[in-house]
């Protein structure tokens, strides 16, 4: 992989990871930008003690552009955009309507492939290692920002989601601080822990669900299975079987089985609701533990945190989605359509042949 990191017209830094070493990224931003103002700020619920994001200046993003005037395709000719070069292999830029920025924590766009027609599920296994690559790289640098605690690699697909770019990208926020959803994680892994003595309960999770009927593909170093209590119609969770906080903590084993496991998920997702169904919308989420103090949960380090990325869609059959209702919305409450089992059972039976 070569990195490049380079700045826009605006200022903002623009990194280009490569397949090859012997490419040149120098293209200029051409464009008449002025410097990015931002209103960001996070305000603290009392009540719930969880946070929330305040971006007003983000109801001017771009918002679903003609496939001809995307901004995440390569520059060509007149056409300018994003990424100022002719192509690109991964591309990772600031986004230029972050939710969060400055002390607030930092927003980031990656763009996985160059072609606008493309998917995640489309890639090489080579280009998708070099994705998994970038993930790595942006966690690496983004922890060591004094104002990030947290690092978030995800993905949005599909207009259902709420994507309002069609071109194939993710992206990675950077918070500063621990975000609830892994502060409950955290917390239950304390509870357990004191519990049984010292018992890991990621490691509980993962020895009972080797052995399940919701386990829906297996690699000798990643697993990918159907949750007990899967809170989406089709939810799949995928774990390196060596229990690691972050995705620094990947060995080379590890990083080249990746890409099988993962495509693989991500080709059987578009198959579940049969022939001529469109892509299946669906998010794509890494948890990392936390690089800030975690005194709150007591008894827990970094090192009992388990890296696993969380796949799932709110489609829940053929032209139905599942819509976050009272329950849900209202109390946090999920209901599930389809049971995890017949869920994993749908998703083996679409295996690749």
């Amino acid at each position: 992989m070569k990195k490049t990191s380079t700045r826009l017209a605006d200022g903002r830094e623009l990194i280009y990871y490569d397949l090859r070493d012997d490419v040149v990224r120098d293209a200029v931003d051409r464009r008449p930008l002025e410097p990015t103002v931002t209103s960001s700020q996070v305000r603290r619920d009392v009540l719930l003690g969880d946070a929330v994001a305040v971006a007003s200046h983000r109801q001017g993003r771009t918002y679903h552009p003609p496939a001809d005037q995307c901004p995440l395709c390569p520059t060509r000719g007149e056409r300018l955009s994003e990424i100022p070069d002719s192509s690109y292999d991964v591309a990772v830029f600031e986004n230029r309507f972050p939710s969060l920025a400055g002390d607030s924590g930092r927003c980031e766009v990656v763009c996985f492939t160059s072609d606008h027609d493309a998917s995640f599920a489309d890639l090489s296994e080579e280009h998708a290692r070099l994705v998994l690559d970038a993930w790595t790289d942006r966690t690496s640098e983004l922890s060591h920002l004094s104002s990030v605690e947290q690092v978030f690699c995800f993905e949005n697909r599909g207009a259902e989601i709420g994507v309002t770019l069609g071109h194939p990208h993710g992206q990675i926020y950077a918070y500063p601080f621990t975000t609830p959803r892994t502060a409950l994680m955290l917390r239950q892994v304390a509870a357990h822990k004191e519990a049984t003595g010292g018992e890991n309960l990621f490691d509980a999770v993962l020895r009972s669900e080797l052995d399940d009927e919701r386990v829906v593909l297996e690699g000798e170093h990643w697993i990918a299975f159907v949750p007990y209590a899967a809170h989406w119609p089709y939810e799949v969770h995928l774990y390196p079987k060596r229990r690691v906080a972050d995705l620094l903590g990947l060995d080379e084993a590890a990083r080249t089985e990746f890409p099988q496991v993962y495509l693989e998920l991500l080709r059987r997702f578009d198959r579940i609701f049969g022939e001529g169904e469109p892509p299946t919308p669906y998010i794509a989420a890494w948890h990392q533990a936390p690089f800030g103090q975690l005194e709150e949960f007591e008894g827990v380090t970094r090192d009992d945190f388990a890296l696993h990325l969380e796949l799932f869609t709110i489609r829940r059959t053929s032209g139905k989605l599942k819509f976050l209702a009272g329950s849900e919305s209202g109390m946090n409450v999920f209901i599930n359509d389809v049971p995890p089992e017949r869920a994993a059972e749908r998703l083996r039976e679409v295996a690749s042949s």
